[in-house]
């Protein structure tokens, strides 16, 4: 074996991290491969690299018997005797059968294992690295296309971005600089597969941390978030400091925070509520921007009755149920939307708190048309 391989193992093990012990075992196995494939020869053999002198051996191994049955895998005891007196049965005979032109192949193995060992290196760093940072944010370049998924470059890794993960309103180029969000990391035979998403709910949240200080800081909770992608969304906020304004602090000074963020999603329109653990203050804060007069709970059923102007109906229940809908998501509550004159006409409205304990007070004739979950099919 050159000096030449040799240093190349030492290189390697302080640039890649990759034990050169290892390195050299890895060789050893791929040489036996070699010769027995090369030199058709089917016996043990045993291959010894000696670092010191940069030399290479090929030594056969045959067990010790009395009586050989296949003379490529044993010796007779009386054979192993004539080569040194103290071999007895049982013992293994080994012999150098190095072949003439077995540097050439060696060096070629040994390029091949080496190859081979870095390009599996590179992959567990680069696995090790993404994914302990799997629910982060990152950004990429969109570098190609297919049918189904798109590929972002991350740099030392080209993600996946499926289409369901991929925004609605948005169309995406070649060369596209975007904000992904690392889902999963995968190892593969390939390598480290990278998913990424424009959609998940997780992008809104490491966004609002990247923007706002506030919650960087711990000194502002997102709670809870509820997100239809490229079209709308809503997060709660709790402050941790009675002096700071949770939504205050999201929003920024006219909006710039959050425009930042809209921005970014392509004019997804984003309503900040602030958490409350009194579920008719947080339905009706998640209700926004609608207007509410009432909120009625049922702990049993974790529902409530939101009772509305008339002329606040449509507000509240939103574009195709959108707003009705992100608030029961947000919230965990389901929401049953009806107007005051609705209400009225049910008795529910004006409440009288002292009759609200009787069972069937309210929710009995619920409209199915503004009946809203918070739990996700």
């Amino acid at each position: 074996m050159s000096s030449d391989l040799l240093d190349a193992l030492t290189a390697l093990e302080k640039q890649k991290g990759i034990s050169r012990d290892i390195l050299i075992e890895a060789i050893e196995a791929a040489l036996v491969t070699a010769y027995k494939r090369n030199f058709n020869q089917a016996q043990n053999v045993r291959v010894d690299l000696n670092l010191d002198t940069g030399t290479m051996l090929v030594f056969s191994r045959k067990d010790v018997v009395e009586e050989v049955e296949d003379d490529r895998l044993q010796i007779s005891l009386d054979d192993a005797k004539a080569i040194n007196p103290a071999y007895e049965e049982g013992d293994v005979v080994e012999e150098e059968v190095t072949p003439r032109n077995f540097g050439r192949i060696a060096a070629q193995t040994a390029k091949q294992v080496v190859t081979q060992r870095v390009r599996e290196a590179e992959r567990g760093l680069i696995f090790d690295e993404y994914v302990d940072r799997a629910d982060d944010i990152v950004n990429g370049i969109v570098e190609r296309m297919d049918q189904r998924n798109l590929y972002v470059g991350l740099g030392k890794v080209e993600a996946v971005l499926p289409q369901s993960e991929q925004m609605p309103n948005e169309t995406y180029k070649p060369h596209d600089r975007i904000k992904v969000y690392i889902t999963k990391v995968e190892r593969t035979t390939r390598g480290p597969q990278v998913f990424v998403s424009r959609t998940h709910p997780g992008l809104l949240r490491r966004l609002f941390e990247n923007e706002v200080p506030e919650i960087f800081d711990g000194i502002v909770e997102i709670k809870s978030i509820a997100r239809e992608a490229g079209d709308r969304s809503k997060i709660s906020v709790q402050a941790h400091n009675d002096e700071v304004d949770p939504v205050g602090a999201c929003v920024g000074a006219r909006g710039s925070r959050v425009q930042t963020i809209v921005d970014e999603l392509g004019g997804e329109k984003i309503d900040i509520v602030e958490w409350s653990e009194d579920p008719v203050v947080f339905v009706a804060n998640a209700l926004s921007p609608s207007k509410v007069l009432e909120v009625l709970v049922n702990e049993e059923e974790k529902s409530t009755t939101v009772i509305v102007p008339d002329y606040q109906l449509s507000l509240a229940i939103g574009k195709r149920g959108q707003n009705a809908r992100l608030a029961a998501k947000l919230t965990g509550w389901k929401i049953d939307i009806k107007s005051e004159t609705d209400a009225r006409e049910h008795g529910i409205y004006p409440v009288e708190y002292s009759d609200q304990t009787d069972e069937g007070e309210y929710g009995e004739e619920e409209l199915e048309d503004f009946d809203f979950y918070g739990d996700e099919e």
